[in-house]
């Protein structure tokens, strides 16, 4: 254990696009993806929409990872560690939502559990750390699209219990957000807007339409810290020792 001083260092950005149908999460992803790695070849999409990434083929020669139900966290986790190991540079996670609400999902496991609710989160939340952990850890960028549906709190008004609308709320583990370095909300018009944003590329900005200029630009934020380059050219250029 020592005490060292803090230095900006090199990334690799963990990302995740949330968003309802229709949104263009799979779009915007792609272009983000093709922005950060400039090669259509060094990105590969874990697919559980039924194949739907292939839609947007024309786009470039990406690649796709299929993974069908039951969508176990341990699938997840195989799927990304697969691309990993193909030197990918960018890894679409599409979408991250069939690992918590899917069929053979952690809610759908949960609910087949018999004895008591809570102890029951006991086992299965270990397999659900295990798959964010694989995001965290893995040496690619990742992407990951999040399902977002409208959510509803009730608000008493003139003695009455009304539902109100207070956004939009991901189809995930609640926290999820929370272990991604930026969260950039999609409405249904592809407008984005960050609603967590460590880059403080994106944050407070009036929304904007996801393009490859904008995977550039995250790059060249992850690209920021030192590399090998800059340290040799400070070696070269130190007086003494």
């Amino acid at each position: 254990m020592e005490i060292k001083k803090a230095e900006r260092k090199q990334a690799k950005m963990k990302l995740a696009l949330q968003g309802p149908s229709g949104s263009g999460k799979t779009y915007s992803a792609l272009l983000l993806a093709f922005g950060l790695c400039g090669s259509w070849e060094k990105i590969v999409i874990i697919d559980t929409e039924n194949g739907s990434s292939n839609l947007y083929a024309k786009l470039g020669d990406f690649n796709v990872i299929s993974v069908t139900a039951p969508y176990s966290p341990e699938k997840y986790v195989s799927a990304i560690t697969l691309a990993e190991s193909s030197n990918m540079s960018v890894i679409i996670v599409d979408s991250i939502s069939h690992e918590w609400e899917g069929q053979g999902g952690i809610l759908d496991v949960h609910g087949s559990m018999t004895g008591n609710s809570f102890t029951n989160w006991a086992k299965i939340t270990p397999r659900h750390n295990a798959f964010v952990l694989s995001i965290l850890t893995c040496s690619c960028h990742i992407i990951g699209t999040i399902r977002s549906k409208q959510d509803y709190i009730l608000t008493e008004k003139n003695g009455k219990h009304i539902p109100e609308k207070v956004g939009l709320k991901g189809v995930t583990r609640d926290g999820m957000d929370y272990e991604f370095t930026a969260v950039l909300d999609l409405d249904i018009k592809h407008n984005a807007t960050a609603s967590k944003d460590r880059t403080g590329l994106f944050m407070d900005k009036p929304p904007f339409i996801i393009t490859d200029s904008t995977g550039r630009k995250i790059r060249d934020w992850c690209e920021g810290g030192n590399n090998i380059s800059d340290v040799i050219i400070q070696i070269q250029r130190s007086k003494s020792i």
